[in-house]
């Protein structure tokens, strides 16, 4: 190779995805050590219950509030993909949950007061990155309602029922939920990717919002299967809290806070 071609290799020579690890972010966990977090947010739920269930309490009563106004003012045609979008501004929903566990962990026993008054080490650099996170859930609901004008012009929404039955049997609703999927599917993977251990190290750390979730997505990147197993679990958890008309968001979204914690603490580690 000549000396130019050495210098500019970058131009002229085709990086390996294992160019792009750091293995210092690197933790060689086990593929499914989610369920082991599972265990220990478990363990945190039931460590005095009380406020960690009135905190998924009022988790599911905005929830169904926002739903019934989406209803009560015609906007129904978003009801899908704001259900989906839920799941990207989750963790800044889960702080207070977060809160309980590290104070657990340093043997401390607080209540639902302190679980909603949350002092973040960051400051406000968690509410930036709240905001960021809903630009991303409105960006994703915008999407929704192109694909749908893509496939049905500007017809107007012919109301859940309806629309319902025909994605399930007729070939282009199954062309419709294949789109839908796949681009939900992107916008979910990348807010996963950055929000993740984002909240939680905002949480614990004097870090800004954007070295937070920029160090997010690194650590899931270099923690690959642990990671989608973990986000397969989530998910497979909020499409039962989906199919319980949302009331399973009173168990499951104070367990899934409390593992979350755990995620984090097993993964970014001080050194990361």
């Amino acid at each position: 190779m000549s000396e130019e071609s050495a210098s500019y290799g970058l131009l002229t020579e085709t990086s390996g995805i294992d160019e792009t690890r750091n293995a210092r972010l690197q933790r060689h966990l086990p593929s499914l050590v989610g369920f082991r977090w599972l265990g220990a947010g478990w363990r945190d739920l039931m460590d005095r219950s009380v406020p960690s269930l009135l905190y998924g309490l009022g988790i599911f009563v905005l929830s169904v509030a926002a739903v019934a106004m989406l209803t009560l003012y015609g906007r129904d045609y978003i009801l899908f993909p704001a259900l989906a979008g839920f799941m990207i501004v989750a963790p800044l929903l889960a702080v207070g949950l977060y809160e309980k566990s590290r104070a657990r962990e340093q043997g401390e026993t607080i209540g639902l007061r302190r679980m909603l008054l949350v002092k973040p080490a960051a400051g406000p650099q968690v509410y930036f990155t709240g905001l960021l996170l809903s630009l991303l859930m409105l960006l994703w609901i915008r999407s929704a309602v192109l694909i749908y004008a893509l496939f049905f012009g500007v017809r107007p929404f012919p109301g859940l029922t309806h629309i319902t039955a025909f994605l399930v049997t007729e070939p282009v609703g199954w062309i419709i939920l294949g789109v839908g999927t796949a681009v939900g599917g992107l916008f979910a993977s990348f807010a996963f990717a950055i929000s993740v251990f984002a909240i939680p190290m905002l949480l614990d750390r004097k870090v800004d919002a954007l070295t937070a979730m920029g160090t997010s997505m690194a650590l899931v990147w270099n923690n690959l299967a642990p990671m989608v197993v973990w986000g397969g679990i989530v998910l497979a958890l909020f499409i039962l809290c989906a199919a319980t008309g949302l009331l399973g968001l009173i168990l499951i979204f104070p367990w899934l806070g409390h593992a979350t914690w755990h995620a984090y603490r097993a993964v970014a580690k001080a050194g990361a």
